[in-house]
Protein backbone atom coordinates (compact mmCIF):
# COMPACT_ATOMS: atom_id res chain seq x y z
CA UNK A 1 0.00 0.00 0.00
CA UNK A 2 2.72 2.21 0.82
CA UNK A 3 4.47 1.35 -2.25
CA UNK A 4 1.01 1.87 -4.25
CA UNK A 5 0.34 5.33 -2.54
CA UNK A 6 4.11 6.76 -3.39
CA UNK A 7 3.97 5.70 -7.19
CA UNK A 8 0.37 7.75 -7.25
CA UNK A 9 2.32 10.56 -5.36
CA UNK A 10 5.07 10.77 -7.76
CA UNK A 11 2.78 10.32 -10.43
CA UNK A 12 0.58 13.95 -9.15
CA UNK A 13 3.71 15.43 -8.91
CA UNK A 14 4.78 15.12 -12.40
CA UNK A 15 1.31 15.74 -13.62
CA UNK A 16 1.28 18.76 -11.31
CA UNK A 17 4.96 19.86 -13.49
CA UNK A 18 3.50 19.33 -16.76
CA UNK A 19 0.39 21.50 -15.93
CA UNK A 20 2.62 24.30 -14.79
CA UNK A 21 5.09 24.26 -17.97
CA UNK A 22 2.08 24.06 -20.25
CA UNK A 23 0.42 27.23 -17.87
CA UNK A 24 3.56 28.59 -18.17
CA UNK A 25 4.10 28.23 -22.08
CA UNK A 26 0.79 29.51 -22.75
CA UNK A 27 1.25 32.63 -20.59
CA UNK A 28 4.61 33.20 -22.59
CA UNK A 29 2.27 33.16 -26.16
CA UNK A 30 -0.05 34.97 -24.46
CA UNK A 31 2.40 37.95 -23.53
CA UNK A 32 3.85 37.76 -26.71
CA UNK A 33 0.17 38.24 -28.99
CA UNK A 34 -0.39 41.21 -26.37
CA UNK A 35 2.83 42.89 -27.19
CA UNK A 36 2.50 41.95 -30.64
CA UNK A 37 -1.27 43.46 -30.55
CA UNK A 38 0.31 46.77 -28.90
CA UNK A 39 1.98 47.29 -32.05
CA UNK A 40 -1.15 49.48 -34.50
CA UNK A 41 -1.64 47.20 -37.61
CA UNK A 42 0.06 49.11 -40.72
CA UNK A 43 -2.47 51.23 -42.67
CA UNK A 44 -1.77 49.41 -46.01
CA UNK A 45 -1.87 45.87 -46.85
CA UNK A 46 0.31 45.91 -49.86
CA UNK A 47 3.73 48.12 -50.65
CA UNK A 48 3.10 51.09 -52.79
CA UNK A 49 3.58 50.60 -56.43
CA UNK A 50 6.32 52.55 -56.25
CA UNK A 51 8.29 49.98 -54.31
CA UNK A 52 8.28 47.45 -56.69
CA UNK A 53 10.99 45.60 -57.54
CA UNK A 54 13.57 47.39 -54.65
CA UNK A 55 14.58 45.47 -52.16
CA UNK A 56 14.49 45.57 -48.53
CA UNK A 57 17.36 47.98 -46.66
CA UNK A 58 19.32 45.67 -44.79
CA UNK A 59 19.99 48.13 -42.03
CA UNK A 60 16.79 49.80 -41.21
CA UNK A 61 13.51 49.08 -40.29
CA UNK A 62 11.02 48.08 -43.65
CA UNK A 63 8.33 51.33 -43.13
CA UNK A 64 6.69 50.42 -46.84
CA UNK A 65 3.67 49.49 -45.05
CA UNK A 66 4.08 52.22 -42.65
CA UNK A 67 1.50 55.23 -43.96
CA UNK A 68 -0.69 56.83 -40.92
CA UNK A 69 1.50 58.93 -38.24
CA UNK A 70 1.18 57.13 -35.28
CA UNK A 71 1.35 53.67 -36.77
CA UNK A 72 4.39 51.32 -35.64
CA UNK A 73 6.26 48.33 -37.32
CA UNK A 74 8.32 45.68 -35.91
CA UNK A 75 10.73 43.72 -37.83
CA UNK A 76 14.29 41.97 -37.19
CA UNK A 77 15.77 45.10 -37.70
CA UNK A 78 14.42 47.35 -35.36
CA UNK A 79 11.02 49.21 -34.44
CA UNK A 80 9.71 52.26 -36.33
CA UNK A 81 6.97 54.60 -35.07
CA UNK A 82 6.20 57.43 -38.22
CA UNK A 83 5.74 60.84 -36.52
CA UNK A 84 5.14 62.85 -39.81
CA UNK A 85 4.62 62.52 -43.17
CA UNK A 86 4.89 64.70 -46.30
CA UNK A 87 3.97 64.64 -49.88
CA UNK A 88 5.50 64.00 -53.07
CA UNK A 89 6.94 66.24 -55.80
CA UNK A 90 8.54 66.14 -58.97
CA UNK A 91 11.72 68.26 -59.83
CA UNK A 92 13.34 68.53 -63.70
CA UNK A 93 17.23 69.53 -63.74
CA UNK A 94 18.31 69.83 -67.05
CA UNK A 95 18.47 65.95 -68.04
CA UNK A 96 17.00 64.44 -64.57
CA UNK A 97 13.98 63.98 -63.96
CA UNK A 98 13.33 63.36 -60.08
CA UNK A 99 10.13 61.89 -58.60
CA UNK A 100 10.04 62.25 -54.66
CA UNK A 101 7.25 59.34 -54.40
CA UNK A 102 7.03 59.83 -50.51
CA UNK A 103 8.53 62.20 -47.12
CA UNK A 104 8.57 60.49 -43.38
CA UNK A 105 9.82 61.41 -40.18
CA UNK A 106 9.59 58.15 -38.48
CA UNK A 107 11.58 57.52 -34.98
CA UNK A 108 13.77 54.33 -35.27
CA UNK A 109 14.96 51.93 -32.55
CA UNK A 110 17.59 49.46 -34.05
CA UNK A 111 17.72 45.75 -33.13
CA UNK A 112 20.85 45.38 -31.03
CA UNK A 113 22.63 43.70 -33.69
CA UNK A 114 22.89 46.81 -36.14
CA UNK A 115 23.76 49.09 -32.97
CA UNK A 116 27.38 48.86 -34.35
CA UNK A 117 26.69 50.31 -37.30
CA UNK A 118 24.59 53.45 -36.01
CA UNK A 119 27.07 54.28 -33.68
CA UNK A 120 29.13 55.83 -36.72
CA UNK A 121 25.85 58.16 -36.91
CA UNK A 122 24.94 58.87 -33.44
CA UNK A 123 25.25 57.98 -29.70
CA UNK A 124 21.40 57.22 -29.07
CA UNK A 125 19.72 54.09 -28.66
CA UNK A 126 16.74 55.76 -30.66
CA UNK A 127 16.44 58.77 -33.02
CA UNK A 128 14.50 60.44 -35.41
CA UNK A 129 15.10 59.80 -39.16
CA UNK A 130 14.30 62.17 -41.98
CA UNK A 131 13.65 59.76 -45.10
CA UNK A 132 13.10 60.26 -49.33
CA UNK A 133 11.96 57.65 -51.51
CA UNK A 134 12.74 59.10 -54.99
CA UNK A 135 13.29 57.93 -58.32
CA UNK A 136 15.72 59.56 -60.56
CA UNK A 137 15.51 59.52 -64.42
CA UNK A 138 18.27 60.64 -66.97
CA UNK A 139 16.05 61.81 -69.56
CA UNK A 140 19.40 63.16 -71.93
CA UNK A 141 21.27 61.31 -74.37
CA UNK A 142 24.50 61.20 -72.72
CA UNK A 143 25.61 60.00 -69.25
CA UNK A 144 25.62 61.92 -65.93
CA UNK A 145 26.56 62.13 -62.72
CA UNK A 146 23.50 63.14 -59.89
CA UNK A 147 22.77 62.93 -56.42
CA UNK A 148 19.10 63.62 -55.48
CA UNK A 149 19.93 64.84 -51.77
CA UNK A 150 23.11 66.56 -52.08
CA UNK A 151 21.92 68.63 -48.89
CA UNK A 152 19.01 68.51 -46.48
CA UNK A 153 18.24 71.25 -44.15
CA UNK A 154 15.38 71.27 -41.49
CA UNK A 155 12.98 74.17 -40.21
CA UNK A 156 14.76 73.35 -37.17
CA UNK A 157 18.34 74.09 -38.68
CA UNK A 158 19.67 70.86 -39.23
CA UNK A 159 21.52 70.08 -41.87
CA UNK A 160 22.95 66.76 -43.59
CA UNK A 161 25.33 66.17 -46.30
CA UNK A 162 25.01 63.38 -48.41
CA UNK A 163 27.53 61.33 -46.73
CA UNK A 164 25.35 60.98 -43.43
CA UNK A 165 22.80 59.03 -45.64
CA UNK A 166 22.07 55.86 -43.37
CA UNK A 167 20.38 53.82 -46.31
CA UNK A 168 23.47 53.53 -48.86
CA UNK A 169 21.67 52.83 -51.56
CA UNK A 170 24.07 53.90 -54.42
CA UNK A 171 21.39 56.74 -55.78
CA UNK A 172 24.60 59.05 -56.95
CA UNK A 173 26.99 57.54 -59.78
CA UNK A 174 26.81 57.66 -63.46
CA UNK A 175 23.39 56.90 -64.52
CA UNK A 176 23.09 55.98 -68.31
CA UNK A 177 20.65 57.95 -70.74
CA UNK A 178 17.10 56.38 -70.27
CA UNK A 179 17.67 54.82 -67.17
CA UNK A 180 16.00 55.15 -63.92
CA UNK A 181 17.09 54.35 -60.22
CA UNK A 182 15.17 54.44 -57.64
CA UNK A 183 15.42 54.08 -53.45
CA UNK A 184 16.07 55.27 -50.47
CA UNK A 185 17.87 58.65 -48.87
CA UNK A 186 17.50 58.79 -44.89
CA UNK A 187 19.25 61.14 -42.53
CA UNK A 188 19.41 61.16 -38.67
CA UNK A 189 18.11 64.09 -37.00
CA UNK A 190 18.68 65.06 -33.41
CA UNK A 191 14.85 66.60 -33.27
CA UNK A 192 11.99 64.94 -34.33
CA UNK A 193 9.65 67.88 -34.41
CA UNK A 194 10.55 68.91 -37.77
CA UNK A 195 7.68 70.23 -39.83
CA UNK A 196 9.62 71.29 -43.81
CA UNK A 197 12.65 69.45 -45.21
CA UNK A 198 14.51 72.02 -47.57
CA UNK A 199 16.30 69.19 -50.00
CA UNK A 200 18.67 70.39 -52.56
CA UNK A 201 20.36 68.10 -55.25
CA UNK A 202 23.32 68.15 -56.56
CA UNK A 203 24.74 70.07 -59.95
CA UNK A 204 24.42 67.18 -62.89
CA UNK A 205 27.23 66.57 -64.26
CA UNK A 206 28.58 64.53 -67.17
CA UNK A 207 31.06 61.44 -66.87
CA UNK A 208 33.99 63.55 -67.05
CA UNK A 209 33.19 65.28 -64.82
CA UNK A 210 32.09 68.40 -66.56
CA UNK A 211 28.88 70.71 -65.20
CA UNK A 212 26.01 70.59 -67.68
CA UNK A 213 23.10 72.21 -65.40
CA UNK A 214 22.99 73.65 -62.11
CA UNK A 215 20.96 71.64 -58.87
CA UNK A 216 17.78 72.18 -57.61
CA UNK A 217 16.20 73.43 -54.57
CA UNK A 218 12.32 71.91 -53.01
CA UNK A 219 10.66 72.20 -50.00
CA UNK A 220 8.51 69.38 -48.84
CA UNK A 221 5.90 70.04 -45.68
CA UNK A 222 5.63 67.05 -42.60
CA UNK A 223 2.32 67.05 -41.05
Amino acid sequence: MKRTAMIIGLAALILTGCSWELAETERAQNVNRAEAAALPAPEWKEAPPYYEGHPVNPQVTDDRLLRQPGGTVLDERGEAELLKAGNGKRITAGPVDLAVREAKLFRYYPDEELIGFYQMFTDEMGFPVAKLFVEVTNTGNHPIRFEPAAVLETDDGEKKLREDDIYLEGLGGEIRPGETRKGNVGFILEDGNAERLTVRTSDVMDKSGEKLTGGTEFDIRLE
